[in-house]
């Protein structure tokens, strides 16, 4: 039975809240309060010696990931609101604090655009903070999980929907001794992303769960159960009439055994006549009560067999939840066919210890090094006592004085085009940081004679008055920008430099979004933009019309990534993303031609 009812003071301050009480009950950790990290006592000496990993995501979903910090298992965790990505400066700080400029660290992600934006954009901040000083070989990498078979698109190469759920605790778990028992960065990296790229879940549940502040978003009909929930409650891809535990089990075994990845993963295995070997995790929801959590294993350990695999291991427990969930979600493991370069089994086997994976653990504390190299940069700022009287300011001051009247004016259309197809915000969240760059350009607030600098700045401006998704991609945008332009070394910007830079702002983008030209997106009007400012030896003109000619095109396309894929609708309108882009494009070619 789903009940509405709480343990909480202020749906607000539940996170934080719960985070201290955590940490307060577990000897080894500390906690950031204003980040809401959470980490190892001794993570200085854990990262002298080793490779160190951390992950994250939304609250929600306890013990993970915080209950997964401990030897031989992650170093520190990174929360944000319930069933909300952390923002990239929460991630950058985590980070910044556990990273080993000796051995490297691995960012293990769930399968979320906002988690993979968000961590992406840390990764690529804390690349510049150490090119700023001269650190070009910076050792991170991000790995991410989504193991989801329930959310499988047979349209597209990459499986986009495949999202990320309990087999997380198994890249955690595997990558995670491998770095305890001295393994490279490049062993570990190549370690955990076998591991994410052969692991395969299938969860269900008798109802959604009650969020904190917003009670229960839908209920199922008391002989009912939903097949491939989410753990933020997304629908499932069926729901049917509750039948026997045995019955549902093993529908759930079948639909991982047939899905296209397993049997990809199996192949060599199918080739080889040999038994596929396999380790089980068999996680509660939140709400299930031990008494069937066992009866489950049980199924599902029988059915496994009887299909034809050998289990090597199998796990029970509270791993990963979805509030108090009254379900279940089941993971399989492939181990590879031969393990000449890595034992699996021999990482399960690693001694770990984690309040969500094994008893309490008592460590001395110090961490001192790592509390001062997370706060180091806080007070680094650019000098901006030159700003009021730089040469560099009218330019400056005219181009993002365009800017955002162009933006404004065309807020409304922009904000019609999203209410369409999407939830009606986009013209919003993209005035809203048109405001704040315009405010702090017109308090000295950019570093103007430093363009790298500026244009970082004005990425930072934008996360902590945009949000959202667009948000995210704009900062990214503006990252790679500003990476660019810091590595010439020089304010002496040539229009190639200009447009080399752009192009890696593009790049930055792709590295962490799989929005390519023809889903209908920002990318529609970005892509033309930096391609055409290259072939036309940067005529602004020519490429605001490619970009024009970019978004006018989505017009006629189905939407594949954003937020209009769920809500149903097709194509009809130009997409509010492309033509907000556009909108900025315009102000600054209006700029440039009056200068």
């Amino acid at each position: 039975m789903s009940t509405e009812k709480h343990f909480i003071n202020t749906a607000q301050e539940l996170v934080l809240d719960s985070l201290k009480g955590f940490v307060s009950t577990n000897s080894h950790l500390k906690l950031d309060e204003e980040n809401k990290v959470v980490y190892l006592k001794n993570i200085d000496q854990v990262k002298e010696n080793q490779v160190t990993l951390f992950s994250g995501g939304g609250a929600g979903h306890e013990p993970s990931h915080a209950g997964f910090i401990g030897p031989g298992l992650l170093s520190a965790a990174v929360s944000g609101h319930v069933f909300a990505s952390p923002s990239s400066s929460q991630v950058l700080n985590c980070l910044k604090r556990v990273h080993s400029p000796k051995h490297g660290t691995i960012v293990i992600v769930k399968n979320y655009t906002g988690d993979i934006l968000n961590f992406g954009r840390a990764i690529e901040r804390f690349k510049a903070l150490q090119a700023s000083k001269n650190i070009f070989d910076t050792k991170v990498a991000m790995v991410v999980v989504g193991d989801d078979v329930g959310v499988i698109n047979e349209l597209e190469e990459v499986d986009v929907g495949r999202r990320g759920l309990s087999g997380t605790i198994f890249v955690h778990k595997i990558a995670a001794s491998a770095a305890a028992a001295g393994h490279t960065f490049e062993t570990v990296e190549k370690i955990a992303n076998y591991v994410a790229n052969n692991v395969f879940t299938i969860g269900c549940a008798l109802n959604p769960a009650s969020v904190p502040g917003s009670g229960l978003p839908r209920i199922l009909a008391a002989d009912q159960i939903e097949f491939g929930m989410g753990i933020h409650n997304e629908p499932g891809f069926k729901t049917v009439k509750l039948s026997s535990a045995k019955e549902i089990v093993s529908s759930m075994v079948d639909v991982v055994l047939s899905s296209k990845l397993f049997i990809k993963s199996t192949q060599n295995y199918t080739s080889s006549g040999n038994a596929k070997r396999v380790s089980l995790l068999i996680n509660n929801l939140g709400a299930l009560s031990n008494l069937e959590l066992g009866l489950v294993s049980n199924e599902a350990i029988n059915h496994t067999l009887n299909s034809g695999c050998q289990i090597a291991h199998s796990f029970q427990g509270t791993f990963m939840t979805g509030l108090a969930m009254s379900g279940i979600s089941i993971s399989i493991l492939v181990h590879p066919s031969t393990e000449s370069e890595f034992d699996i089994s021999k990482l399960i086997d690693y001694p770990s210890s984690a309040p969500g994976w094994n008893n309490h653990i008592q460590v001395a504390d110090s961490s001192s090094q790592s509390d001062l190299a997370a706060s180091s940069d806080k007070s680094a700022s650019k000098d901006l006592s030159n700003v009021p009287n730089s040469p560099n300011k009218k330019i400056w001051v005219n181009i993002i004085d365009s800017i955002y009247a162009t933006v404004k004016e065309q807020e409304p259309k922009i904000t019609e085009l999203d209410s369409i197809m999407g939830d009606g915000d986009c013209g919003h969240v993209l005035l809203s940081g048109a405001e704040s760059v315009h405010a702090a350009i017109h308090s000295d607030s950019i570093p103007i004679d430093d363009t790298a600098s500026a244009i970082s700045t004005v990425s930072s401006l934008l996360e902590a008055s945009m949000g959202g998704t667009s948000g995210a991609i704009y900062c990214l945008f503006f990252d790679g920008v500003s990476q660019h332009l810091a590595s010439l070394k020089s304010n002496d910007i040539s229009h190639k430099d200009w447009s080399d830079s752009l192009s890696v702002g593009l790049q930055t983008i792709q590295r962490y979004s799989t929005a390519k030209v023809g889903d209908r997106t920002m990318v529609d009007a970005i892509q033309p933009f930096v391609e055409s400012l290259h072939s036309t030896n940067f005529d602004i003109n020519a490429a605001l019309q490619a970009a024009i000619k970019g978004t006018e095109s989505t017009i006629d396309m189905v939407p594949l990534r954003g937020r209009a894929v769920y809500t149903g609708k097709g194509k009809g309108v130009a997409d509010a993303g492309a033509t907000g882009v556009c909108a900025i494009i315009q102000g600054l070619a209006s700029a440039l031609a009056n200068n």
